[in-house]
């Protein structure tokens, strides 16, 4: 019975650990760019555009294919950021899980 209830107060502590995490991820921001720094983007946590800086150079109606490509690049520039902050936090919290725990998803 004293197993048991180890158990629910480690799932418990493990729960209260995995929420914060996720209150952290909804904080992160992290800046992508591409083009030299010609265009610049922050995306939040849950990859949601925040902000995005286009050097005024590069708005031109002849450049538009140009501008896209390099949207999309600072994006994916920025998604492989977040991706590793993510994945550092994630591997801190699965670090404190007792062995041979495995989580449901």
């Amino acid at each position: 019975m004293t197993d048991l209830k180890n158990m629910f107060k480690q799932a418990q502590q493990m729960q209260s650990k995995f929420m914060e995490i996720q209150s952290h991820i909804q904080d992160i921001q992290v800046e992508g760019s591409s083009g030299g720094g010609m265009v610049k983007l922050i995306i939040n946590g849950k990859s949601e555009l925040k902000k995005i800086d286009i050097d005024p150079s590069v708005i031109t109606p002849e450049d538009a294919e140009v501008l896209s490509d390099l949207i999309i690049a600072a994006f994916n520039d920025a998604k492989i950021k977040l991706e590793a902050q993510l994945a550092e936090k994630m591997s801190a919290f699965t670090g404190t899980m007792p062995a041979g725990f495995k989580l449901p998803f």
